[in-house]
Order: C-alpha cells, then sequence, then structure tokens
C-alpha cells in the first residue's frame, strides 16, 4: 500500500455553531475541506491550498484537532489524515474543484451536530475536536 498523508481544514462558525463541509465526487460523501499533501508541500501548506480548492475561502490553520489513519484497499493506500483547526479570512464561497469524478460537487455550512453525524469517524465528537487541540510545528528544512 501507498503512504498517503491528507490534510483536512475544521472551519467552524461560532456565531451560527455551523461547520463548512464539501460533498465529496469520488466518494459521494460529506467531509472537511482538505486533501493529499503534495510532494514538497507541509501539511499546513496543504490544508490551506485544499481549503481554497474546494471551498474559494483563504484559511488560516492552528492547531491540529484530530489525527487519524485508515487503510483504504480500494485505492490501495494507507492514509493519515490530519484535521487543522482553521478560520476563514478572505475568499468567497465557490468551488474550484469541479472534476465530476474526483472533485467537490457542494460546498455548505452545516450545523455542529448534523455535521457529526456525516463523520462518524470522529468517535468523540466535533465538539471535542473544537474544545482541544495539539501544537503542529513545522522544523524547516534539515540538512
Amino acid at each position: 500500500m501507498k503512504r498517503v498523508d491528507v490534510a483536512y481544514s475544521l472551519i467552524f462558525d461560532e456565531v451560527e455553531s455551523k461547520i463548512l463541509m464539501v460533498k465529496n465526487n469520488k466518494y459521494n460523501n460529506w467531509t472537511l475541506p482538505g486533501g493529499a499533501v503534495e510532494v514538497g508541500e507541509t501539511l499546513e501548506m496543504a490544508a490551506v491550498r485544499e481549503a481554497k480548492e474546494e471551498t474559494g475561502f483563504t484559511v488560516e490553520v492552528g492547531d491540529i484537532v484530530s489525527v487519524n489513519e485508515a487503510f483504504m484497499e480500494a485505492d490501495g493506500h494507507h492514509a493519515l489524515f490530519v484535521t487543522f483547526r482553521a478560520k476563514a479570512v478572505g475568499g468567497e464561497l465557490a468551488i474550484q474543484d469541479t472534476d465530476a469524478s474526483v472533485g467537490i460537487s457542494e460546498v455548505k455550512w452545516i450545523d455542529l451536530d448534523a455535521a457529526a453525524e456525516l463523520m462518524p469517524y470522529h468517535k468523540n465528537g466535533l465538539k471535542v475536536m473544537l474544545e482541544s487541540s495539539i501544537p503542529y510545528t513545522f522544523q524547516g528544512v534539515k540538512k
């Protein structure tokens, strides 16, 4: 299996108590904005890029709120999913990644409880993710 690192952004509207989610065409499911880390890209850079591509928003990412892992046998991937807390700081809601087979078909703000039901792999729920975190530090390039 090929190792794939995936970075997500948990974008929360505190006033409305909603999470920004995207409908993924490839798996026909709702997820947080995110995707595979590209060569030469940090986890943080990938989370920012993917959020922009999938939602139209420019985000600032903070600490990590979740790390999940899965063997995606159908894809031949051993995936590590890293989710950052993020805040929209610019842009407007507009899907950039519209590829019919692997892109995003819809983006919307979803109530916190409904969002948690759409992502059962976060066993402790989204509320816990919003209340806790661990620091993320890119240590630079070592020679």
